[in-house]
C-alpha cells in the first residue's frame, strides 16, 4: 500500500504488483516500518529493481526514542487504536493470504484493511517520533502539527472471516502444544 498523505493505493501481489514500480517512482522518499528488513528486500526481489528512494525506518527512530516490539506495539504506546483490527497481526496476514488464495475474497478485503492501517499509521508515528526528536534538542525548533484528519479506510474488515483465522490460529498453536 502507497499512501502520500491524502490517497491510498494498493498492490496485490499477482494482479497489480507491477504497477507499484511506476507509483513509487513518482517518490523520491519512503518511510516504513521494519521496510528495511521486510518491505523493501521482498519488493525488489519481486520486482527485480533496486528502489532508488531515500528510506527512514521508523522502527530503528522510534527504537531510539526508547519504543520496542513491531509497529502495533509502538501504535498502542502512542495511542492509536485499530478499532476491528485490533489484535491482527503479520501472521495474521499471511493466514488472511492463505484463505482469500483458497476462494475467499473477504479475506483479501480484510488483509487489505489491515495493509492500508498500517500504511496510514505510519503518518502518526512519523511526525509522533519527529516531534519527540525536537523536544530533545537543546535549542527551540517548531513542532509537527498532529495529521489533521482521519483516513477512511477504503475497505472492509470481515470480523467473521477474523474470528475464523483466530480459530483456526489458536487450533493450530494448541497442536503444538503452545496453548492450553
Amino acid at each position: 500500500t502507497l499512501f502520500d498523505g491524502y490517497r491510498i493505493k494498493t498492490f496485490i501481489h499477482g494482479m497489480n504488483l507491477r504497477d507499484f514500480l511506476e507509483e513509487v517512482m513518482a517518490y523520491r522518499f519512503i518511510i516504513t516500518f521494519n521496510g528495511k528488513c521486510f518491505d523493501l528486500p521482498f519488493l525488489e526481489r519481486s520486482l527485480g529493481v533496486r528502489l532508488p528512494q531515500v528510506h527512514l525506518d521508523l522502527r530503528y527512530v522510534m527504537k531510539s526514542l526508547g519504543f520496542s516490539g513491531g509497529l502495533k506495539a509502538c501504535e498502542r504506546a502512542i495511542g492509536i487504536d485499530r478499532g476491528p483490527l485490533r489484535g491482527v497481526d503479520g501472521y495474521t496476514a499471511v493466514l488472511l493470504w492463505r484463505k482469500y488464495r483458497d476462494g475467499c475474497p473477504e479475506a483479501l478485503e480484510t488483509l487489505l484493511a489491515y495493509n492500508v492501517a498500517d500504511t496510514v499509521n505510519l503518518e502518526r508515528l512519523m511526525v509522533f517520533a519527529y516531534n519527540e526528536k525536537v523536544r530533545r534538542l537543546p535549542l527551540s525548533r517548531p513542532l509537527l502539527p498532529e495529521p489533521r484528519k482521519r483516513i477512511l479506510i477504503p475497505y472492509r474488515v470481515h470480523e467473521e472471516i477474523l474470528d475464523e483465522v483466530f480459530f483456526e490460529r489458536l487450533r493450530m498453536l494448541s497442536r503444538k502444544g503452545e496453548v492450553w
